[in-house]
């Protein structure tokens, strides 16, 4: 053999291997692009035949179907996780992905049934985009059907979940880093929009109601799709998730079902009806438009009068709910033991009662009763009158 044809025997064995090299190569990387593309982390773990996930993208799911899953949170005290139930409706279509929350209070429990009854009127065969319905965010707050996360370290405190979004992982406690788990890793990557469902606290009650920021227009519009009886112009409270998610850029609604630990059947349908439209205005699924607050002769405000107990005592109530009161009305009465009148309380604004307190025994500075009212103050444009975080109601 010449030593041209050896080099060129040479130069191509060299050039195959090269190839083979190549190829090994991408092969062993594909595996490695697959992994870091695919956003939904799968524990491996199934409880009551639903799998875990400790990160979901909805991009991930098959489209055309429901998915139950199971999302794993913080650790407990002993080691274990909480769980928080996630349903996915996929649409066969792609389209807007709506997000559902309930259970950030442990006591708020018509949310449940009010996102369940929505979740079943959807068939994902028929829908462009995704809705994905989260339940029961405070884990151990709904289990001991308390308004409160209950945390045990130095003898045992409470937090509330709806101050402290968007989290933080690595936060100094455990419900902030369960907030930061579920709002990096479920809430925020798998949103367009977004509905936060709550109610009263235990002892109060509420009307059918919303807070929302109406100077934005995209939670303009979605506000006034629901039939509801009240909403506020609100611009929103620091560490809620109604202000965590629009700060994130996804409008956001926060909604108020009634009085705490039962479903409220008179006030659900109005929300699943509202719902419904929701997902008929981002076109996820077809159909007429339901009834809106415009046909529902929603009472609208800007800000929240509140009506305090300067004695103790047990409390009468003169108004209710939805009750018109006028400034300077009476609003309630309060006896001492002895059944003697202690205190008259009366509203020092025209509007419509929204909260009250149903506890009858009443402690100083409680709130009693909460009128909704149109204020004439400009530092309550656009987005109505804050409210200071005790009054907060969601």
């Amino acid at each position: 053999m010449t030593a041209a044809a050896a080099m060129t025997r040479n130069n191509k064995r060299m050039t195959c291997l090269r190839r083979r090299l190549t190829a090994a190569f991408l092969f062993a990387l594909c595996p490695l692009t697959a992994s870091a593309q695919a956003e939904t982390v799968y524990t491996g773990d199934i409880i009551q035949g639903k799998r875990v996930v400790s990160q979901l993208d909805v991009g991930d799911l098959e489209a055309g179907k429901k998915h139950s899953l199971l999302f794993q949170g913080v650790q407990t005290g002993t080691g274990q996780y909480w769980y928080v139930p996630v349903v996915v409706a996929k649409g066969i279509n792609p389209g807007k992905r709506i997000l559902l929350v309930s259970g950030v209070h442990g006591d708020e429990t018509s949310p449940v049934d009010a996102m369940r009854r929505t979740m079943e009127q959807l068939d994902p065969a028929a829908m462009s985009g995704t809705v994905t319905a989260v339940y029961d965010v405070s884990r151990p707050a709904k289990e001991g059907v308390t308004r409160m996360w209950p945390v045990a370290q130095w003898g045992g405190f409470k937090i509330d979940l709806n101050r402290v979004w968007p989290g933080n992982e690595d936060g100094g406690n455990a419900p902030t880093r369960h907030a930061g788990l579920v709002f990096n890793k479920l809430l925020k990557p798998n949103a367009d929009y977004a509905l936060d469902y709550h109610t009263a606290a235990t002892g109060t009650d509420f009307t059918a109601f919303i807070f929302a920021k109406m100077s934005l227009p995209e939670v303009k519009a979605m506000a006034e799709l629901f039939p509801i009886e009240q909403i506020k112009n609100d611009p929103g409270y620091g560490g809620t998730l109604e202000t965590a998610l629009i700060k994130a850029g996804i409008p956001c609604l926060t909604i108020e079902i009634g009085g705490p630990r039962y479903f409220d059947k008179r006030m659900i349908p109005m929300f699943v009806e509202g719902a419904l439209n929701v997902f008929k205005l981002h076109g996820v699924i077809g159909g007429p438009m339901g009834r809106t607050a415009q046909d529902a002769g929603t009472f609208f405000g800007d800000a929240l009068h509140t009506v305090r107990a300067t004695a103790g005592g047990y409390v009468e109530l003169l108004v209710d709910l939805r009750s018109k009161v006028a400034a300077g009305q009476s609003v309630a009465i309060q006896r001492n033991a002895f059944g003697e009148v202690v205190q008259e309380y009366k509203t020092e604004v025209a509007g419509e009662v929204a909260i009250l307190q149903r506890d009858a025994v009443t402690e100083p500075g409680t709130r009693i009763v909460e009128v909704l009212y149109d204020s004439s103050e400009k530092a309550c444009d656009p987005d109505g009158c804050p409210i200071p975080e005790v009054d907060y109601a969601e």
